[in-house]
């Protein structure tokens, strides 16, 4: 047993963690995202049970962010363009989010990447994190730093 890791972070999480290297990235997945598919090139994790928020919260708590050399070291994913519409108010999960990061990590910046360009940069994350996260666009990558 370990004193201090959240709960909701499993063996297997931790560990991948504490093998990302500076500039690998973890991507926290939302109920809808293919994580199987996208993810096959690195690791994918279940955390079914867990919202994307409660295991940001976790997670942020055990690794820092790329804040030294990288803009935005959180990434949201947004509709892609002519599909906003679709939205019929912008999520609260995004604010929270942004929250969250602040709180946490108030160097780090947090951007938007479109659905397209999120599954671009998925592809190559080492971790893939399958949470059980309902709000529309509930995803979000974030990018390891060194301190």
């Amino acid at each position: 047993m370990l004193k201090g890791i959240p709960s909701n972070v499993s063996s297997a999480l931790l560990k991948a963690l504490a093998d990302m290297g500076h500039g690998d990235t973890i991507v926290i997945a939302d109920h809808f995202y293919p994580a199987a598919t996208m993810g096959a090139g690195g690791i994918v994790i279940d955390a079914k049970g867990n919202g994307t928020l409660d295991m940001l919260r976790s997670i942020l708590q055990l690794i820092p962010l790329d804040v030294e050399y990288e803009e935005y070291p959180v990434k949201l994913m947004k509709p892609d363009p002519g599909f906003e519409e679709k939205l019929k108010e912008r999520p609260a999960l995004w604010d929270a989010v942004r929250e969250t990061v602040a709180a946490c990590e108030p160097q780090a910046g947090v951007g938007f990447v479109t659905r397209t360009e999120f599954y671009e940069h998925a592809r190559r994350a080492y971790i893939t994190l399958s949470a059980s996260e309902e709000q529309p666009y509930g995803c979000v990558i974030l990018q390891k730093g060194v301190r």
